[in-house]
C-alpha cells in the first residue's frame, strides 16, 4: 500500500515591504512522502514572496506530477502566467518552463546550490524570463523547523530576506537573486 501525502493547514499573514503588499492567506498543502518538512515550508515561504491580490496563485501536485512546477499563476483561460520551481531543477526542466510560462522563478536551497548554480548558469541567464534566488541554508533549515500540521506564520519581507514567526519559533531567511 502506498504511502498518503501528509495534509498541513497554515494561516499565513504576510508583511512584503519591498512589494507593499500586506495580506492573510489560509492555504491548504499537501506534504508527498518523500518530502521533507523543510522543502514544504519552502513552498510556502514561496507562496508570500509571490502571492499577490488576485490570488491566482496556487500549489501543484508538486513531486507527484512531473509536468507541473511546485507553484504556477494560471489566467482564466488556463494559460500558465508563472512557474515557480523549488530546489534545483535541471536545466532543460527550466528552460522548458521558460516555453511554457512569461515569468520562471527558481527557489533554490540546500548545500549543493553553489555546485547547481555552476552548472545552470549559463542556460539560465541566456533565458530572459527566467529567474533563479538561493535561500541560505541555515535559514531554510531553521524554517523547516517551525512546520506543524496546522500553524500560523507572520511572514515579514523586507531587503532580500524573510523573518517567519510562529508558535513553533521563528526563522530569518536571507534570499539571495542570482539572475
Amino acid at each position: 500500500m502506498a504511502l498518503r501525502a501528509t495534509i498541513y493547514k497554515a494561516d499565513l499573514h504576510i508583511a512584503d515591504t519591498d512589494r507593499g503588499y500586506y495580506a492573510s492567506h489560509s492555504v491548504t498543502i499537501a506534504r508527498h512522502p518523500s518530502e521533507t518538512e523543510e522543502r514544504m515550508m519552502i513552498r510556502l515561504l514561496a507562496y508570500a514572496l509571490f502571492a499577490d491580490a488576485d490570488d491566482s496563485l496556487g500549489f501543484t501536485k508538486g513531486l507527484s506530477e512531473t509536468d507541473e512546477p511546485d507553484l504556477w499563476r494560471k489566467d482564466l483561460t488556463g494559460a500558465i502566467l508563472q512557474w515557480i520551481e523549488i530546489g534545483l531543477p535541471d536545466e532543460r526542466r527550466v528552460l522548458k518552463a521558460c516555453g511554457r510560462s512569461s515569468d520562471v522563478v527558481v527557489l533554490a536551497y540546500g548545500r549543493n546550490a553553489a555546485l547547481w548554480w555552476q552548472g545552470v548558469r549559463n542556460g539560465l541567464e541566456r533565458a530572459r524570463n527566467a529567474r533563479a534566488y538561493v535561500l541560505d541554508v541555515d535559514g531554510s533549515a531553521a524554517l523547516g523547523r517551525l512546520a506543524e500540521k496546522k500553524m500560523a506564520l507572520n511572514i515579514n519581507i523586507q531587503d532580500a530576506s524573510a523573518w517567519i514567526s510562529s508558535e513553533a519559533g521563528e526563522a530569518t531567511v536571507k534570499i539571495q537573486k542570482l539572475v
